[in-house]
């Protein structure tokens, strides 16, 4: 049961800080956010959103509000932006605001687990089941604006996942605290280890890493952002002859020019960066 209010305790501290970076990003303001746990069931009243994750299998984060909230945090973003809007588009931009939050959960357990976790295709819920477990409240605070209270609440699958040390963290720690014995008195001295990469190192060959392809970026107001529809075309900040990025855990490590394989899409690698320029590509 320790184990188990540790997980939901950092799953819901993560989300709270991904929750502050996604408002932040959005009305160049940081907001004041905070949570803590929730005793008992829910409120009634409470417009749930359900996101599964990628990993692992069946992993699912419940977060809602009230949806006079909802309207009021969403409303606040567009009134950051410049947009006076309709309910309706408060409600949608609070929604994003909480996909947003919620990819940034993902990478967060991306970086922990050491296996990529990513968003899947989310929808309006009933209320989570007894199984969910964490309930948490948290509350954000922005200028000229009373707090506004969100819940979270995590599945079985999703605080099962951070309760016990992975099979691999375990080998690891194990076979470090044995080469930190010193050998019994009188023992003869066990034979030099043969040059190589370290043992444990084996454990590590099979992280998989999350890779992708920057063809550019482009940086819009938010106003025009909301009015993008089928057909719209966004302007990148590279020219077709121009190198794209090949980026591992947010990180530039190479570039190289498209190539099409047998119908699917390539890069063929021309330059691999340097350890300081990666430094410098860091995001």
């Amino acid at each position: 049961m320790a184990a188990g209010k540790t997980a939901a305790s950092w799953l819901a501290g993560e989300l709270t800080t991904c929750w502050a970076q996604a408002l932040e990003g959005m009305t160049g303001e940081k907001p004041v956010v905070q949570w803590a746990p929730v005793t008992g069931p829910a409120p009634d009243g409470i417009e749930w959103w359900e996101q599964p994750y990628s990993f692992p299998a069946g992993a699912i984060v419940y977060a809602g509000t009230t949806g006079a909230n909802a309207v009021e945090l969403g409303g606040k973003v567009l009134e950051a932006a410049g947009v006076e809007a309709s309910p309706e588009d408060a409600r949608g931009t609070y929604l994003e605001t909480l996909n947003q939050a919620l990819s940034g959960l993902g990478q967060a357990l991306t970086a922990r687990l050491r296996k990529e976790v990513a968003c899947t295709a989310g929808k309006n819920c009933p209320a989570p089941g007894p199984a969910a477990s964490g309930l948490a409240a948290i509350t954000i605070t922005l200028t000229g604006q009373s707090p506004i209270e969100l819940l979270a609440s995590f599945n079985p699958e999703m605080i099962g996942v951070l309760e016990p040390e992975s099979e691999s963290v375990k080998q690891v720690a194990a076979a470090a605290g044995s080469a930190a014995l010193p050998p019994a008195a009188g023992a003869p001295a066990p034979p030099a280890a043969p040059l190589g990469p370290p043992r444990t190192m084996d454990l590590l060959y099979d992280v998989e890493l999350p890779v992708s392809v920057s063809f550019g970026r482009a940086q819009l107001p938010l106003k025009d952002v909301i009015k993008l529809t089928s057909g719209s075309i966004v302007e990148l900040n590279r020219s077709v002859t121009e190198p794209v990025e090949i980026i591992v855990n947010n990180c530039v490590i190479a570039r190289g020019e498209v190539v099409v394989i047998e119908g699917n899409y390539g890069v063929r690698i021309d330059q691999i960066i340097s350890r300081q320029e990666r430094l410098r590509t860091l995001k």
